[in-house]
């Protein structure tokens, strides 16, 4: 009888933690801020440990370069992805004519974003979110270094 209530008990802690983390985590949206801190992360990553290391750490889709639905691409100047934290399998790929549902131009807008200056923030655009698994309204902060640019992007609701 004590072990079934035992069984019991951890079973209905672990369906009560699993709720809990379920719930939290569909309430903490990543905000237009964390968007440009994490790509701003990256940029101080990669000129303290140069390129090869930090195209490793930005494809680790596990690692400090991925929270929530905020992770990295990193493009070359042709619009390959020479590193990409949440689509591994997009690496190698040229994804510079991307659209979305409504024929924006997604990686030329990141480019047009950080042609004057260096940095900026592309059109608006629509994308899966990860961590919803819905088409969501999305903006994507660029900064350029050497010749990459740098991009995390933000989801939000209007």
């Amino acid at each position: 009888m004590k072990n079934i209530r035992r069984i019991l008990l951890s079973g209905l802690f672990i369906l009560w933690s699993f709720g809990f983390s379920l719930s939290t985590f569909a309430g903490e949206r990543a905000t237009k801020e964390e968007a440009v801190a994490m790509v701003k992360k990256a940029v101080a990553f990669y000129k303290a440990n140069g390129r090869e290391k930090s195209l490793v750490a930005f494809s680790d889709q596990t690692g400090q370069f991925r929270d929530r639905e905020l992770f990295l691409i990193v493009l070359d100047p042709k619009g390959v992805a020479v590193a990409h934290t949440a689509l591994k399998k997009m690496i190698g790929a040229n994804i510079m004519e991307l659209k979305d549902v409504n024929g924006v131009m997604i990686i030329k807008s990141f480019f047009k974003a950080a042609e004057k200056n260096g940095s900026g923030w592309s059109d608006e655009y629509v994308f899966i979110n990860p961590a919803t698994q819905q088409m969501e309204p999305k903006r994507t902060y660029v900064e350029k270094v050497d010749d990459l640019l740098i991009a995390c992007g933000y989801h939000f609701v209007k």
